[in-house]
């Protein structure tokens, strides 16, 4: 078994050596750094990842529709294997904002309380005004996705440059306005706003993503399979009922199923509720707004963090 680990460590170790000898981009270069050169298998991993990242998004639907049928095992699994190495925080629209409007570097280490995930809750963003954008690769893999695609948000350096560089689906770079005005019109289609965060992306976040429960696989898997790949904002709504006009407009966008009708008004399932914030941009009247839940954790909130 030793000799097993260590020829796998060295075929790794040649492997990466490939991809950041001299005739290797800069940003791949860059991005090993990340990992050093103990890790060369999730150097290989974050590679792969954001290279092809459509491919990588197909591969997992179709493992684990077969993990489905053939193994009884196979959302435990996938708990184990998701929940800690790849997940996302939801943020609302004005956090997603600050995220983006960042004019110094940032460095916030073991977030713990804002990220409850045993791995990859750092927030270490070099050069903030490096932005770039790609195609949503969950989008790209289904059929009759929502549109646009190019709705991906990239935050900081090396990985804006490395989808550059690769050539990555859709990928160009853009100004914190264009970032910005994505943000906005992606949350006026209702589609809710996520900071991921990924082991194999050097423990730490990398990207805002723009998701809708049809087309994300981290919502499906979340909601479908209760892989516990998503964070609260830290937020419940809460319904006004003396201005409720009772439209059910609410009920309609929740991507998170969170708001019910009872025998009267809508009500919030606050259980269920992820604090996106959907509900809030959508209510004419105003009868809805955002409040604190301790027990969803902590916002990801860039302003009180660096108490910029």
């Amino acid at each position: 078994m030793e000799k097993k680990k260590a020829l796998t460590s060295f075929l790794l170790g040649v492997a990466t050596g490939f991809f950041i000898s001299k005739k290797a981009k800069a940003s791949t270069k860059e991005f090993a750094k990340l990992h050093g050169p103990t890790k060369p298998l999730k150097f290989l991993h974050g590679y792969f990842y954001m290279r092809w990242p459509k491919a990588y998004v197909f591969i997992h639907r179709i493992g684990g529709k077969i993990h489905e049928i053939i193994l009884l095992n196979s959302v435990d699994l996938a708990k184990r294997q998701l929940k800690s190495t790849y997940h996302g925080k939801i943020v609302k629209l004005s956090d997603a904002e600050s995220l983006i409007k960042l004019n110094k570097e940032v460095s916030l280490v073991d977030l713990e309380q804002v990220i409850p995930y045993k791995h990859a809750r750092d927030i270490i963003i070099k050069n903030p005004d490096s932005i770039g954008v790609v195609d949503c690769p969950c989008r790209l893999s289904v059929k009759n996705p929502c549109l646009p695609s190019n709705v991906c948000l990239i935050v900081g350096e090396p990985y804006v440059s490395f989808v550059l560089e690769h050539n990555t689906k859709g990928a160009r770079r853009i100004s914190k306005e264009e970032a910005l005005q994505i943000l906005r019109e992606e949350d006026e289609r209702g589609h809710i706003h996520t900071a991921w965060f990924k082991s194999a992306m050097g423990d730490r976040f990398y990207a805002i993503c723009n998701c809708c429960s049809c087309c994300c696989a981290g919502m499906k898997a979340f909601k479908d399979y209760g892989i516990p790949m998503l964070a609260s904002s830290g937020y419940v709504a809460k319904i006004d009922e003396e201005n409720c006009l009772n439209c059910g407009l609410c009920l309609a966008t929740c991507p998170f199923d969170a708001i019910e009708r009872g025998s009267g008004k809508p009500a919030v399932n606050y259980d269920k509720c992820m604090g996106c914030g959907l509900c809030v941009t959508k209510c004419g009247p105003g009868a809805i707004s955002l409040s604190r839940d301790s027990s969803k954790g902590e916002p990801l909130s860039i302003c009180e963090l660096t108490k910029i």
